[in-house]
């Protein structure tokens, strides 16, 4: 079962804090509880409420076997977006967002391929067979891709969701999945429109300590997906083997049967003919 979502912790992290309130975009009216020396304060029991939502969505994706893209590139947000995806084995892009990265995907694998083939030269020797100018173009271009799409190399199709850290910062992102219609899962803070989302997590956006709290009650939810599914793979495959067995067991069962009836039938011919 999901983490319970703890209203106090949010508000310890400074989940509830908002733009001011000249910044704010109308349509997050919803989500604010009220007003305060000028900043707009996120009404948190809507906060929890969406988590929840969100989550029961993001482990039902991680457990069917699907990725769950994560964008975050502004400075704030990186770090912690990339450990924490990292940790539960999702892709993520933390560097500049490389446009057609879903809408154009066959040029992004073709990047990815192109670095899995220096990787491959490295590993066979090819590489040491170019000239010392070669070898060093080939360096810096792994280097570039490693930067932009390290992070995404194991994602051989388009992700089935993304989640997405700050949508204004990310709008690119978010009109290539609206594209495709890839659901798309946010931070959302006063400053920005919740209906460019379907998935809405009404925080602070800008604060790494509001991220961070944030992300772990996300992954948490996709790890415990990923569990899920692995002990669903685990149980299939006991499953087959015990059929397997009985199936061998029931083989071995009638080549005997089949084995004994000639002496049967032989031993019966001897009694016909004796009498």
């Amino acid at each position: 079962m999901a983490n319970k979502i703890d209203v106090k912790e949010l508000l310890e992290a400074g989940v509830h804090f908002g733009h001011m309130t000249r910044k704010w975009d109308p349509n997050m009216a919803p989500y604010i509880y009220m007003e305060r020396n000028g900043i707009h304060i996120i009404n948190l029991y809507k906060t929890a409420a969406k988590i929840e939502e969100a989550n029961n969505a993001l482990k039902s994706i991680a457990a069917s076997g699907r990725k769950i893209l994560f964008v975050a590139t502004k400075k704030q947000a990186k770090d912690i977006v990339a450990e924490k995806a990292a940790a539960c084995n999702m892709p993520y892009i933390t560097e500049r967002w490389p446009g057609g990265m879903l809408t154009n995907f066959i040029t992004i694998r073709k990047a990815i391929k192109k670095m899995a083939s220096i990787d491959r030269m490295k590993k066979d020797g090819t590489f040491m067979t170019l000239s010392k100018k070669e070898r060093l173009q080939v360096d810096r271009l792994r280097a570039k891709l490693d930067k932009n799409l390290g992070s995404i190399a194991d994602m051989s199709r388009i992700p089935a969701a993304l989640f997405v850290v700050d949508i204004k910062a990310e709008h690119i992102a978010v009109k290539e999945a609206k594209k495709l219609n890839i659901p798309v899962f946010a931070m959302v803070d006063t400053n920005s429109d919740p209906r460019l989302v379907e998935y809405v997590i009404p925080a602070n956006d800008d604060a790494s300590k509001s991220i961070d709290k944030i992300l772990s009650l996300v992954t948490a939810s996709i790890t415990e997906g990923l569990s899920e599914r692995k002990s669903d793979k685990d149980e299939t495959s006991t499953e087959e083997t015990s059929t397997e067995e009985v199936k061998a067991k029931e083989v071995k069962a009638e080549e005997s049967s089949t084995e004994t009836a000639p002496v049967a039938e032989i031993q019966a011919e001897e009694t016909s003919t004796e009498a």
